[in-house]
Order: structure tokens, then sequence, then C-alpha cells
């Protein structure tokens, strides 16, 4: 048996099956782990969707929720301000199953930990002054948000925001549960104290000088408290395959030409795969990620 963990496939599914091809995957022992963004302005979001939600339903494959997979439960419930010409979510939204596509997303989680390792996954990462255990009891206090009976309002009215920026213990109510989904999903800077940067997305060394001030990668800071386990996470494709600092990332830009990613965690292996076709070749790829 293998765990593959899956970087982004933003609706990059011939990518995917590919690559689940080269590297032998055996769908009745091997589980996948896919760290979010399933879907959006790749061009087959529909049978991405379709796909991890079978695997995960037979107790195949785990995901996490990512940014894009919020942006989808947000269009879907009508929250127009954020939508994009760059959207690929209409198959979704004119599929005959969109309705059951869409409420077993909603359930997805924000992290998985493994049963038998020290790993856990995330989209886009964990603040420092976060230890896992508390992460892991945070990312559990949005839950019955998305699986309540009125998720639609709580994602079109309270999820969205970069504000707060900053964590303390004592934040309540919508402003709490915003920087938690914030952290999991859109992170990729932050200070020592957890305040998020959400304006710099270039890989460490490449953004404007003086921009970044206090704001370094969120698994850089030497104080970091979830330090006990190993990290994997997406979202942050301009950064590249690294494996460092205990982190491993997984959005190697298959999307914007690049790579398509599995690591197995028996084997500490990664395994890639060449974009098939540039899904968004009129966009700058440090433009809008």
């Amino acid at each position: 048996m293998a765990t593959y963990i899956i970087g982004d496939l933003q609706g990059c599914y011939d990518e995917l099956q590919a690559l689940l091809q080269q590297i032998g995957y055996a769908a009745e022992t091997d589980e996948l782990w896919f760290v979010g963004d399933i879907v959006n302005r790749g061009p087959k979001s529909l049978e991405c969707l379709r796909f991890v939600k079978q695997l995960e339903e037979q107790g195949r494959a785990k995901m996490v929720l990512g940014n894009h997979d919020f942006h989808l439960l947000a269009a879907y419930s009508g929250l127009k301000r954020f939508q994009s010409k760059s959207d690929t979510l209409d198959d979704i939204f004119a599929a005959h199953d969109a309705p059951e596509l869409i409420d077993w997303l909603r359930r997805q989680p924000l992290m998985v930990s493994h049963p038998l390792y020290e790993v856990v996954m995330v989209h886009a990462g964990i603040p420092p002054q976060w230890s896992i255990a508390q992460a892991q009891a945070l990312a559990k206090e949005v839950e019955p948000h998305l699986r309540g009976d009125n998720w639609q309002t709580f994602v079109t009215e309270h999820l969205f925001g970069g504000e707060p920026d900053s964590w303390c213990d004592s934040l309540q109510g919508w402003d709490r549960i915003r920087y938690i989904v914030n952290a999991f999903a859109r992170m990729r800077y932050c200070n020592a104290q957890g305040q998020l940067e959400f304006k710099l997305k270039s890989a460490p060394g490449e953004h404007p000088s003086g921009n970044a001030g206090a704001f370094h990668p969120w698994f850089v800071h030497p104080n970091r408290k979830n330090k006990t386990h190993e990290i994997f996470f997406g979202h942050w494709s301009t950064l590249g395959a690294m494996d460092a600092y205990g982190i491993h990332s997984t959005d190697t830009g298959c999307l914007w030409g690049g790579l398509l990613t599995a690591y197995c965690l028996e084997t500490r292996r990664r395994h890639t795969l060449q974009c098939i076709q540039k899904c968004q070749p009129k966009i700058k790829k440090t433009a809008k990620q």
C-alpha cells in the first residue's frame, strides 16, 4: 500500500490520470491525498471533482479544502463579487449531480492527519504560533459552519475578507473563523506572530525590495510551534517543489504549464508529470493564484 499526496489539480484531470498511470497507482490498495484546489481555471474541474468524490466515498482518498474550492462553494451559492473570467466552473453548475457534488465538497476538512506517521496535510499552511494540536482543534471549529443547514449564508456573508489579519486566542465570532480559514487556505507569508500578508505571492527573494518587511514564508520562522510533524501543502505554485524545514510543497504549477506532483509517503519520493497542455496561457503565473 502506498500513500500519494497530490498537488493542486485545478481541473487538470488528464494530467492526473496520466500521472496515476505513470506511478502504477493501484486503486485497490493505494490511497490518494489531495492538498485542495481540486477545481477551477483548468479545463476539467467537473471530472476532477467527481473523481476525488468517488474515491473519498470509497475510503481510498482524502482531501482538504483550498481557496478555489471555497470559491466554488461561494459561486454556487450566488456570490458574484469574487467571480472571474478565468473561472472554469460552468460545467459543474450545469451538471445533473451538482447538488450532490457541492454537498460533498462542503463537508471536507481543512486539515488531515495520518493515522500512523507524524504527517499532516493542509492547503496553504499552519501559522507559526499554532501547535499541531491547536491547528487540528481550530480546523474543526470551521466544520459546523460548512456542514450546517445555513452553510450558504456563512459562505456568502461571513467567510471572505482579509480581516482580521492577525491572530490572538481571544478572537471570537466570524473574525475568529475567517482568520482560521485564511490561514489554512490562503496563507503564504506571515510574521512570527501570525500576521498574514496576502499581497506577496511570488517565491521568496523575488518580491520587490522593501515590501516584505518582517513577513517571511510561514514555515521558516525559527520559533514555529508545529515542527513536531511534517506538513504537506499546496497553494504556492511560484514556490515550486520544496522538502525542507519539515515541510513539503506539492503545487508545482501544472495549471501554468509546469508539473503535477505526487509525493509517496512510504518511499519519500516525488513523482512528477509535465503538463500536457498549458491550461491558462493568457494569465501571467504570478498575477492570479
